[in-house]
């Protein structure tokens, strides 16, 4: 049976990037694509008619920002996940949007090649932060008691929970891993979990965090 296309809207200020976007999306057959706009006030109309599961937003728009417009979203009690566009390296917002509780976070130079591997992974309900940002998020996270005092633990993690962490340090999702190692997603999940568990690892981010952190051991 062919799975329902994710429905998401798209919201961006440049017409010819946002028209990109929508081709290589509707390439893949996996989203439908229920909504355009060219600033934050339209965004927000098209959010609260549609309630789309899914929403990517530039963080740089006329009439609201991404930022300011998640931010009224969820005063609004819309329940949509965001992924947030951006060609700003600028850690000051990524911190923002994670506290807003964004799920993924993706730079506009890299979206020719990231953007549906992000996408997939935030709708099968796991975090997606570019790269890049990798070294913010350690020093930021990574640092504190989860993932110091978790990297003696990799000695307790077995050779299958070693591969997945290595498949997850490449930012696989899960059903990217599954399909890799020949397992169930839902086998794959409660791996995800008990290794979190055995890592002493809490928080969206946290299991990311560790397996770039200690990637060379693994």
């Amino acid at each position: 049976m062919t799975p329902v296309p994710r429905e998401l809207i798209i919201a961006d200020d440049h017409p010819i990037f946002r028209k990109g976007l929508v081709q290589v999306l509707r390439e893949t057959g996996e989203f439908l694509i229920v909504g355009e706009a060219d600033d934050g006030n339209a965004a927000l109309l098209l959010l609260e008619q549609l309630h789309p599961p899914l929403a990517l937003v530039d963080i740089n728009m006329p009439g609201m920002d991404g930022l300011e417009l998640i931010r009224t979203a969820r005063s609004r009690g819309l329940k949509t996940i965001f992924v947030v566009l951006t060609m700003y390296r600028d850690e000051e917002y990524l911190r923002e949007a994670l506290a807003l509780g964004v799920r993924g976070y993706l730079l506009k130079e890299s979206a020719g090649t990231d953007l549906v591997n992000c996408l997939r992974t935030v709708a099968s309900g796991i975090p997606y932060v570019s790269p890049a940002f990798s070294g913010f998020l350690l020093s930021t996270q990574g640092g504190g008691k989860g993932c110091t005092n978790a990297g003696v633990g990799i000695e307790a993690l077995s050779i299958t929970e070693r591969r997945i962490l290595r498949l997850v340090a490449a930012n696989k999702t899960s059903k990217e891993i599954a399909d890799e190692l020949h397992i169930s997603y839902r086998t794959v999940n409660n791996h995800r979990a008990h290794m979190c568990e055995k890592l002493q690892l809490e928080g969206p981010h946290r299991l990311l965090q560790f397996a770039i952190e200690h990637k060379a051991r693994l």
